[in-house]
């Protein structure tokens, strides 16, 4: 069934492909400048100009282009040499949260934004590999998964082996498949042999990914919906955690819970010598009806529990999002609307509110605080 889908989704290319482009003016935004800057550029050559169709209209530009054109006008967002990349796990425990989802929007919003990104699917299900045009049971093979190094019996001393190549020019993926999931089996049995192999087990991702992280502003890491021994390895690693959660009564008891269980492992973790610490934890409601008046009243439990760790941008329930990844895309992957052009605005735009949340977050580390637009200053006031 996945080769069928994706035979409809690739054709006819056997890979998936990006075949965004951008216009003018929504280029100047998102470089910070003026629409006459980057024309003055094409004109004195130091940016090409986009192709034209028949008509003569100009066609817009790739992705590529964008970072060249970053590149030459010096309007790159990357961090500076002596900042650390960001390691964010996008977490929870309850399946069906949009953990997946949240994960590959999130890398591809900073891939628009001009990031070098990596995504790491920890989790053996592989939704995320999916999404991002590999198909797990027969493109992806054990060797290429996280396997080989966190093995009982590693065969591979860093984490380059692994890096796969996507169709967006600054977005790497480490894939995963089903059999990832062995590593489970080993790192428990490891456990029973003595805590210092577990301990040292561990730490070994975190060491693997900041050797990596090195060539990167942003990492992602996938991990499974379940407290087992690849979860708490990825919860070691990463240096920032992002938990989605659903407007619904089970999400939010779920979440509870799962955090009340993070708070007692890491006491445990401590215990043995494992450290953890995180730059920010920060919760995010995930597939929110605003026109749903349960969804409204859970919405204002989750601000009253979880206060300013909850993000104030909820990542709205839409039809696109649901319509790009049958496709295996995110709505920043698609060429045109899927169904109405508002609806696809609406979605694209409140997708674009609600990462900036994190990039945002991620630019405090560095001591990037963007400038406050005036709205925000004009609200504040």
């Amino acid at each position: 069934m996945i080769k069928r889908l994706r035979h409809k989704a690739f054709l006819p290319e056997s890979r998936k492909g990006l075949a965004v482009r951008v216009g003018i003016a929504q280029a100047a935004q998102l470089l910070d400048c003026s629409t006459n800057r980057i024309r003055m550029a094409e004109e004195d050559g130091r940016l090409p100009s986009p192709p034209a169709s028949d008509t003569g209209r100009r066609l817009g530009y790739t992705i590529e282009e964008l970072l060249h054109m970053r590149a030459v006008l010096n309007a790159s967002p990357q961090r500076a040499d002596n900042d650390p990349p960001a390691i964010i796990a996008v977490q929870n425990f309850k399946g069906g949260v949009g953990k997946s989802t949240v994960t590959c929007h999130l890398a591809h919003y900073f891939a628009v934004q001009g990031y070098r990104v990596l995504v790491v699917d920890c989790d053996s299900q592989a939704t995320t590999t999916t999404l991002f045009g590999f198909n797990p049971h027969f493109n992806i093979a054990r060797g290429q998964t996280l396997y080989p190094y966190l093995s009982i019996d590693p065969t591979q001393a860093d984490l380059l082996y692994a890096v796969q190549r996507t169709p967006w020019p600054n977005v790497d993926l480490i894939p995963s498949n089903l059999e990832l999931f062995d590593v489970e089996y080993e790192l428990a049995a490891a456990g029973a042999d003595g805590g210092s192999i577990l301990a040292t087990r561990f730490r070994k991702l975190r060491q693997g990914l900041a050797d990596l992280a090195r060539s990167y502003d942003v990492v992602i890491l996938d991990p499974p919906p379940a407290l087992g021994t690849i979860s708490l390895t990825v919860m070691q690693a990463a240096s920032a955690l992002l938990v989605p959660l659903a407007a619904t009564t089970p999400d939010f008891c779920s979440t509870v819970q799962f955090l009340s269980m993070m708070e007692q492992v890491f006491g445990q973790l401590a215990d043995a010598g494992i450290r953890v610490e995180y730059d920010f934890v920060r919760l995010i409601c995930s597939k929110f009806d605003a026109n749903d008046p349960s969804h409204a009243m859970l919405r204002q439990i989750m601000e009253g529990t979880f206060g300013p760790a909850l993000l104030p941008v909820p990542i709205l329930e839409s039809a696109e999002i649901s319509h790009a990844a049958l496709r295996m895309m995110t709505v920043y992957e698609l060429q045109r609307p899927i169904g109405t052009a508002r609806t696809h605005k609406r979605c694209r735009s409140n997708l674009d509110q609600a990462m900036a949340q994190v990039e945002q977050l991620v630019r405090r580390g560095w001591g990037q605080v963007a400038p406050a637009s005036e709205e925000a200053i004009v609200h504040a006031a």
